[in-house]
């Protein structure tokens, strides 16, 4: 999967034509991106990528998997979101690698199953900021610093970590 490559399947769509046609003023502030690494043979992988209309104050979600579908998301809080730039040219085997690259050197021993990543903009830089769902009810909290391709935030926690955090 490479990131170029669903933008070009977004931006040669009619959809996304006649969505910028009505809206000139929207702009890119996330993408979501998950990908199945446990169903080989029927994957759940999604791609979408959401663009900010300021003029009606309303999130768009292009989502990719098949075809181009637009659909409303809702805005959470009264905050403008960050763009995101488009810019990029990194395939999403390389982010594995380096979420693989890096469990080697943490010693986590666990398979990785699934990988959500989603890219925005925080204090001026994109980060792809992820989750990889892993065996033994495993979790990876990561963020990507999107313009080295380097892992800034890299934490290992469990299923059971998180519903003791939800319970206290």
């Amino acid at each position: 999967m490479n990131f170029q490559f669903y933008l070009e399947k977004l931006f040669g769509s009619k959809e996304f034509e006649a969505f910028k046609k009505d809206n000139p003023d929207a702009y890119p502030c996330s993408c979501f991106f998950g990908k199945d690494l446990e169903n080989l043979k029927n994957p759940d992988d999604k791609q979408h990528i959401d663009y900010f209309v300021p003029s009606i104050k309303k999130i768009f979600s292009f989502k990719l998997e098949e075809g181009v579908n637009l659909v409303p998301v809702e805005l959470m809080g009264d905050e403008a979101p960050g763009k995101i730039a488009l810019n990029y040219n990194f395939e999403f085997d390389d982010i594995e690698d380096l979420i693989l690259r890096r469990m080697e050197e943490e010693g986590v021993a666990e398979k990785v199953q699934k990988i959500l990543l989603s890219m925005q903009n925080s204090e001026g830089k994109d980060y792809l900021v992820g989750t990889a769902f892993l065996s033994k009810m495993g979790l990876l909290k990561l963020s990507v610093d999107v313009s080295e391709m380097k892992i800034v935030d890299f934490e290992k926690k469990s299923f059971l970590d998180i519903m003791g955090i939800f319970k206290k």
